[in-house]
């Protein structure tokens, strides 16, 4: 489902004479239908950097990136949208929602951005909220207002609102109390059973070990890192 092979990144710092700075060679991964797959590594070794080259946030310098039969490295604008739409979901440790838009509308609009109808999609927002204890009483309110942890869990409810075949995962059980920590890797593993892809990274060692098949230590394709 997720094919990556020989992806190299760096970044070119302009306001310090063009120098460039190399920050991944040559990686490469595959994650089958069903496998949640560790990215690890100390700070610094390019996790979130190749996370968001999965995603089409960052450019490639050189490789391919197969998801779901689309090449995310030489795509077209049109095609990530579109893959980002009904492919590849992406739960980041921060949300990014525009001020004023209620909570179920936020949760739900993955699911309108598909077709699905508005009474089913509010439907599943209510779910999705209930079941992470966003209490109803917040539900009409924008959750740009929210606590950190409650803002988490609006993120978490958005990325597993549609039921993509392949997700990213960037730290999902921060700061979470034990109850929504158990949810929320419930949630995970229900999506591994019905065959979505997963890379994520978990700086929570007993949730890595307990949801994940296997282990990437990115280090190995970080250049002055790699042994």
């Amino acid at each position: 489902m997720i094919y990556i092979e020989n992806v190299s990144k760096s970044f070119t710092l302009h306001n310090q004479g063009a120098a460039e700075i190399p920050v991944m060679a040559r990686a490469s991964l595959q994650v089958a239908p069903g496998e949640c797959v560790a990215l690890v590594g100390a700070s610094g070794a390019g996790k979130s950097t190749l996370m968001r080259m999965i995603y089409g946030n960052y450019l490639t310098a050189s490789g391919r990136i197969m998801v779901g039969g689309v090449d995310v490295a030489s795509a077209a604008p049109r095609e990530i949208i579109q893959l980002r739409r009904r492919t590849l979901g992406y739960v980041s440790q921060f949300l990014r929602v525009v001020p004023r838009v209620s909570t179920l509308d936020v949760v739900a609009e993955p699911l309108l951005a598909t077709g699905t109808s508005r009474d089913a999609a509010m439907a599943q927002a209510e779910t999705l909220l209930t079941r992470l204890n966003i209490p109803e009483r917040l539900w009409t309110l924008s959750p740009t207002t929210f606590s950190g942890g409650e803002q988490q869990r609006v993120n978490i409810a958005r990325g597993f609102a549609f039921p993509y075949p392949a997700l990213l995962l960037d730290e999902p059980t921060a700061s979470l109390d034990p109850t929504n920590r158990a949810t929320v890797l419930a949630m995970i593993t229900e999506a591994k059973a019905r065959g979505a892809a997963i890379i994520g990274i978990f700086h929570d060692h007993a949730a890595r070990e307990e949801i994940c098949d296997r282990q990437l230590d990115v280090t190995q394709f970080t250049p002055g890192l790699a042994a």
